[in-house]
C-alpha cells in the first residue's frame, strides 16, 4: 500500500520516498475526508513545506507486515479464505525494503532524489543505502540506529509479553472486530511502556507535571495522576486501531535489525552507501541514543568517506521529537533537498 503527493515530472527525477515508523502507515500527510487528525508527518510534507509537494512527487509506503493495507498477518492467505496469522513469515527491515523496491520498479521509478525516514523509517532509509546503493541520491535518517540495542528490545519485550498473556488475544486467533470495538488490555499495557520510551523526563514533566485528576481523590487507592490517565486512555485507544499480530511482527523486525547482517562487520556494510547521507539525532532520545547515530558517522569517516553529515538536534522532548518538533529540523531538510548542504 502506498500514498502519493505532488506530481511526477516527465523525467521521473523529482521523487522523494518517505518510510514510516513502527505504528505509522502510508498516510503521511493531509487529511482524509472522515478524519480530524492529519497524516503523521503533515508538518513536514505539503505545499510550500520542507518536503515541498509543489516541487516533488512524494511516495509514502506502508511496510509488509502492517495492518494498513500491505500484506500482513491478518491478510487473507491467497488462494485460501483463511488469514495468515502465525503462518505469516517473520520479516526483516531488509524484506520491507526489498518489497518497496519492487513497488518502485512497478511504478517505473529506478532512482529517487531522496529517502527520508525516522525511527524504524530511518532503519529502512539506511537499509536502502546498503542494499540498493545507487537508488537514492540522498538519504535522511532521523532518530534511528544501525543495530537495535538492548534498551529498545527490552521495551518491545514488555509489549510482546503483555499481548501474548492477554486471554482475549486467544493465542493469535482473536476476533479482529471484537478487538477493534473493545481493545486489548494487554496490548494497552505494552503500549504504555513503549510510550514512555518515546518521551523524556523533561517532556513528561512539562506536559503533565504533578497534576491529579480533578474528580479523583488523592488518597483513593486507584485515583490517578494526569500522566496515568493519559497513558491508560492512549493505550486502550491504540489497540482499537492497530492489530496486535502486526505489532508482534513489526517489533520483531525492529529487534533483529542489524545493518551489518550479511557482512563481516558494520563498516563493510556502511562502505556500500554512496548516497549523500544525513544523520539527524535528538539529544534526549533514550530509545535510539545520539551516540548510536554518531557511531555511524564516525565509522564512515574512518573509512575515508565524506558523503555524510551528522546533526544532533538540541531537544528535550525525547524520541518522538522527530514527529513533534519538526520546526527544529525542517530548515535543514529543506536545504538538503535544495542542494545547499552536502
Amino acid at each position: 500500500m502506498y500514498e502519493t503527493y505532488g506530481k511526477l515530472n516527465e523525467q521521473k527525477d523529482n521523487v522523494i520516498v518517505l518510510t514510516h515508523a513502527l505504528t505509522g502507515s502510508h498516510h503521511a500527510a493531509g487529511f482524509y475526508a472522515d478524519e480530524r487528525k492529519a497524516g503523521w508527518w503533515d508538518d513536514l510534507v505539503g505545499s510550500g513545506k520542507a518536503v515541498d509537494t509543489d516541487k516533488y512527487f512524494v511516495i509514502s509506503t506502508n511496510v509488509i507486515g502492517s495492518c494498513f493495507g500491505s500484506t500482513g498477518p491478518i491478510s487473507k492467505m491467497y488462494p485460501y479464505d483463511s488469514e495468515y496469522r502465525y503462518k505469516f513469515p517473520v520479516v526483516s527491515i531488509k524484506d520491507m525494503v526489498k518489497a518497496q523496491r519492487i513497488l518502485f520498479d512497478k511504478l517505473g521509478i529506478n532512482r529517487v532524489e531522496a529517502i527520508i525516514g525516522g525511527s524504524m523509517g530511518g532503519m529502512q532509509a539506511l537499509q536502502f543505502g546498503v542494499s540498493f546503493p545507487h537508488f537514492a541520491k540522498k538519504i535522511i535518517a532521523l532518530a534511528t540506529t544501525s543495530q537495535t540495542q538492548p534498551w529498545a528490545i527490552a521495551f518491545n519485550k514488555i509489549a510482546q509479553e503483555a499481548i501474548l498473556n492477554d486471554k482475549d488475544f486467544k493465542n493469535g486467533y482473536y476476533d479482529s472486530e471484537y478487538i477493534k470495538e473493545h481493545g486489548l488490555s494487554g496490548m494497552a499495557v505494552g503500549r504504555m511502556a513503549g510510550h514512555i520510551s518515546f518521551l523524556s523526563h523533561d517532556s513528561m514533566r512539562r506536559k503533565f507535571g504533578r497534576e491529579y485528576k480533578k474528580d479523583d481523590g488523592l488518597f483513593e487507592l486507584f485515583g490517578k495522576f494526569q500522566v496515568e490517565s493519559y497513558l491508560e486512555y492512549n493505550g486502550i485507544n491504540f489497540t482499537k486501531w492497530f492489530d496486535p499480530l502486526s505489532y508482534l511482527y513489526i517489533t520483531k523486525a525492529i529487534n533483529i535489525f542489524d545493518l551489518s547482517r550479511g557482512y563481516d562487520n558494520i563498516k563493510n556494510a556502511l562502505v556500500r552507501i554512496v548516497s549523500e547521507l544525513h544523520l539527524i539525532s535528538f539529544r534526549s532520545d533514550m530509545l535510539f541514543r545520539p551516540s548510536e547515530m554518531k557511531e555511524i558517522a564516525d565509522s564512515l569517516t574512518s573509512l575515508g568517506k565524506s558523503n555524510h553529515r551528522y546533526l544532533e538536534i538540541d531537544s528535550d522532548y525525547g524520541h518522538d521529537a522527530f514527529l513533534v518538533e519538526v520546526d527544529k529540523f525542517e530548515d535543514y531538510i529543506r536545504s538538503v533537498l535544495d542542494g545547499e548542504k552536502s
